[in-house]
Order: structure tokens, then C-alpha cells, then sequence
């Protein structure tokens, strides 16, 4: 089992394991597809990161499975590293439409299915994937407590939900929740924008919940930025003041455009924890400054990224 307990290390990334297993059908994995998570995840642990995102509908389970088969093939790994895992989404079968789903049976079913998956005995963070309305938190309580106290998940979390929500299911829990996963990124900025457009014409058309980052940052739950490298608008080849700037920052850092891009997200105070989801080595291996140095990135240089992103001044 894994020694480590919580949802990794302030600011420091996590590879995020979408990318894994194939297409995104039923089809059976193939050994080439677990070849390509093996590359993936190898090039991942090279740079330091510990731990690996996953969810239970990611490639239709297929993206645990094949990492359940690294984990088979290298028992010594799961000491190494933490499992993260999400679960909360039913994704459309049998007539039936997409839908959420955190009824307290169905969580604690999710988690014994990904655990075979993973082929582990336990997962270390498990995520409330997207809120339910629905939903009774006593009895998501309930299934926490159930998993807790069976050895089977060690630290709870939520994805995609705001401070209202995360306050009210931390009401009827008694585990604290350690992390919150949102899209968070320099193309996409709602997060940050919120803070900034309070009391202007321009809030309306924010979607972001004000105050989540405060109210993360104030009680200990780390944000974790899912979308971290703006799926590559920013690294491609396609150009712009904003890719321009930021190769211009790789260039003076000594680094490389993704880590200017992740730096941005960490230097912020909640000390945000980027998810990187590309699944090509490469670009992988292009993030290792963010894990082994700490943001270097002046209080100008990251409003001037901000700017240039966003395309015209401050409010």
C-alpha cells in the first residue's frame, strides 16, 4: 500500500491519466495501448511526480485498467506513488442519458470497481467527480465512513464544485475534504478573473464561484487545475502575443513554454497543483522545472501573462 496519505504536495504537479487505454469505447485494451501508458507514466516518475489522477469513466475504465496492469507488472511502484481516482459520473447506456450519480451505494460500488481495476487494495484520494443534485450528503457521509473504515480509501476530495457546495457536504462529513479539481489554466481564467471583476458590469458573464479559491486556500484544500497546459494554445505552433511571451519567459528562465505555463498556476498563494494530461512523453519530460524548481516567475511577469492572455488591461 501506499505511504502516502494525502493529495500530494502543495503545488507540485500530478499527471493526470485521461490519456491512457486506448480509445474511448468498450473495445478491449491493447498491448500497445498499455506500452503507451508505460511510456507515459515512466516519463511522468522521471521528473518527480508521485501521483496519478485518474477517474472510473476515463476511456470507459480502460485508463485504470491499463494502470492496473503497470502496478501488476511492478508491485514496488504502488509504494511509490499515490492513486487518485474519481467516480460520481454515469456516462449515457441502454437508452438511458448521461447523468450524475452520488448515491452512497453507487460511490462505495464505483470504488470496489476501480480497485480492481487498479489492481490495489486501496485508493489514496477519491473525488466526488461533478456535484449531484440529488445528492443527500448524509448519505455520501455515509459511504465515506463505510470506505474510511474498511482500509479501502485513505483521503476524500470533490471535483468541480464550488465553496457552497464544498462547505455543505463538509457539514455532514466527518473525513476532511483535502482536494477540489477544477479547469484551471492561462487560457482558461474565470478562476482568477473572479477575484478581479467584483463590483464591474463584466461579472455577470463570469461563471466561476467567487470565492472558491479563497475558501480552498483558507481551509487546506488543495485546488487541483485540470486543463493546466491550455491544451497546448500556448506551446503549438500556432502564433500569438500570448505563445510568443511565454516562449520569450521559457527562453530568460532557462525552461521550456509548458513550465512557464504551469510556474503561472503554482506562483499563485493557493499554491495550485497543475494536472498535466498530455499522454506524449515529450511534452511530459518538457514539465520538469515545475516539479523540481520552484516558480520563478516576478510578481510582473506573471500579471503581464495574465494580461496579454486576457487581451486587454484590468478592470
Amino acid at each position: 500500500m501506499s505511504s502516502q496519505t494525502a493529495a500530494g504536495p502543495a503545488g507540485r504537479p500530478l499527471y493526470g491519466c485521461m490519456g491512457l487505454g486506448g480509445a474511448w469505447d468498450t473495445a478491449p485494451y491493447t498491448a500497445s495501448d498499455i506500452a503507451h501508458a508505460e511510456a507515459a507514466v515512466e516519463a511522468a516518475l522521471a521528473i518527480g511526480i508521485t501521483v496519478f489522477d485518474h477517474a472510473d469513466i476515463y476511456r470507459h475504465g480502460k485508463s485504470e485498467a491499463v494502470f492496473g496492469e503497470l502496478l501488476a507488472r511492478a508491485p514496488e511502484l504502488r509504494s511509490r506513488v499515490t492513486v487518485q481516482t474519481k467516480c460520481g459520473i454515469r456516462q449515457a447506456a441502454d437508452g438511458l442519458p448521461g447523468m450524475y450519480d452520488l448515491r452512497g451505494p453507487t460511490i462505495v460500488r464505483r470504488v470496489e470497481e476501480s480497485l480492481t481495476r487498479l489492481r490495489t487494495d486501496v485508493i489514496d484520494v477519491l473525488l466526488l467527480h461533478r456535484p449531484d443534485p440529488l445528492a443527500d450528503p448524509a448519505e455520501i457521509a455515509e459511504a465515506f465512513d463505510s470506505l474510511h473504515g474498511q482500509g479501502l480509501v485513505r483521503r476524500f476530495g470533490v471535483s468541480n464544485m464550488s465553496a457552497a457546495q464544498i462547505a455543505h457536504l463538509q457539514a455532514y462529513v466527518d473525513v476532511p475534504l483535502v482536494a477540489n479539481q477544477l479547469e484551471m489554466s492561462l487560457a482558461d481564467r474565470d478562476w482568477v478573473e473572479a477575484g478581479v471583476l467584483v463590483n464591474t458590469a463584466a461579472a455577470a458573464a463570469n461563471g466561476f464561484p467567487h470565492g472558491t479559491v479563497e475558501y480552498c486556500h483558507a481551509h487546506k484544500i488543495q485546488l487541483q487545475a485540470w486543463g493546466a497546459l491550455a491544451q497546448g494554445r500556448y506551446t503549438g505552433a500556432e502564433d500569438s502575443p500570448v505563445r510568443r511571451l511565454v516562449a520569450d519567459l521559457a527562453e530568460r528562465k532557462r525552461t521550456t513554454p509548458e513550465t512557464i505555463l504551469l510556474w503561472w498556476l503554482q506562483r499563485h498563494p493557493a499554491r495550485i497543483a497543475p494536472v498535466i494530461g498530455s499522454s506524449r512523453p515529450e511534452r511530459i519530460l518538457a514539465c520538469r522545472d515545475a516539479v523540481s524548481r520552484e516558480p520563478e516567475l516576478t510578481h510582473e511577469e506573471w500579471y503581464e501573462l495574465w494580461v496579454t492572455a486576457r487581451g486587454g488591461p484590468l478592470p
